[in-house]
């Protein structure tokens, strides 16, 4: 396929150069990666839960706007777990975001709303029928999340996901997870994908705000040292195999499954796992020592020097173009 990157679905319907948006990471993305996503050609969202309020959120989206100019989004989680979700929603809209991602939840009410305010919305998906759902709902895209994803990972090979979602539905595929490269960039668009979320390779990025062993970690492994792990949300998560992951281990222990599986406690423990799981997480991405938990992907293979966004976006632009 010798397709011109502008000419991809997801290139057209947001107007940039290259289909690639820097995937939202929990306490990763920051102002600094969107800004320079978008003044390389690509794009990028934020998680509007890496903002502590929605005056913190509202901020960072001017700030966006002030800095550069060029479409970039915010992911949601839209389900009853995110207590800010209306008001984030909200500020999403009166700020004029070009693109919401939503996860976790139905997207009904987000892509009503973000569509009077003239925002697309894109869901994120492991399966097809979800992937329906979400179509008849108005959505304007589907980010097909795979099994080489990272952090919470889907069940199917972007082999499998792609073509499935293209037979089933008339919406552009985003494919998130398995991509650290220009290369497979154009491999998976034989596939069928319309565009790319793309994070882990950029964790090791100049204006990524993680502290310098996280970024290192990123160059030192390789895809073989992503483990899953179920101690950070309850749901299986993808993190880097260090000495500290494998002391504490990557499964509840019998506490946990217990309390887990209670039907009038599971709400609610999950509720605190998931406050617990970001808590380490937090304290991870900006602590100075192995002893933490570090979330990433297997395109982490890739990751050879931490390096400046736009440095790592020419990289994926002349790979793709050598693969013709």
């Amino acid at each position: 396929m010798n397709m011109d990157l502008k000419e991809a679905e997801l290139s057209k319907l947001l107007g940039i150069e290259l289909p690639v948006i820097i995937a939202p990471m929990f306490l990763v993305s920051n102002v600094e990666m969107v800004v320079a996503a978008i003044k390389s050609g690509a794009t990028a969202a934020i998680p509007a839960l890496n903002y502590r309020s929605t005056d913190e959120l509202r901020e960072a989206i001017q700030r966006i706007k002030r800095e550069a100019k060029g479409p970039f989004g915010i992911n949601l989680i839209v389900n009853k777990s995110n207590f800010l979700y209306k008001e984030q929603l909200k500020v999403c809209c009166e700020e004029k975001i070009d693109f919401i991602i939503t996860s976790l939840g139905s997207p009904e009410e987000t892509i009503r709303e973000a569509h009077k305010a003239g925002a697309k919305v894109f869901c994120d998906v492991v399966d097809v029928n979800y992937a329906k759902k979400v179509e008849a709902l108005g959505a304007d895209g589907l980010i097909a999340v795979n099994k080489e994803a990272g952090g919470h990972a889907g069940s199917l090979s972007f082999k499998e996901l792609i073509p499935l979602l293209k037979k089933s539905c008339k919406l552009p595929v985003i494919s998130a997870g398995g991509v650290g490269n220009g290369f497979e960039m154009r491999e998976m668009m034989k596939y069928g994908a319309d565009g790319f979320s793309m994070g882990s390779i950029f964790i090791a990025s100049t204006e990524s705000g993680v502290s310098q062993d996280y970024k290192q970690a990123c160059v030192d492994y390789g895809s073989k040292d992503i483990v899953m792990t179920t101690k950070l949300s309850g749901t299986p998560c993808t993190v880097i195999n260090t000495p500290y992951v494998q002391k504490v281990g990557t499964t509840q222990n019998w506490l946990e499954r217990l309390l887990n599986k209670n039907k009038r406690l599971k709400k609610w423990f999950k509720a605190f796992t998931f406050f617990k799981g970001m808590k380490k997480l937090q304290s991870a991405a900006f602590s100075s020592t192995y002893k933490t938990v570090w979330c990433a992907g297997p395109s982490i293979e890739h990751v050879k020097a931490i390096r400046p966004i736009k440095e790592i976006i020419d990289q994926l632009k002349s790979e793709y173009e050598q693969g013709k």
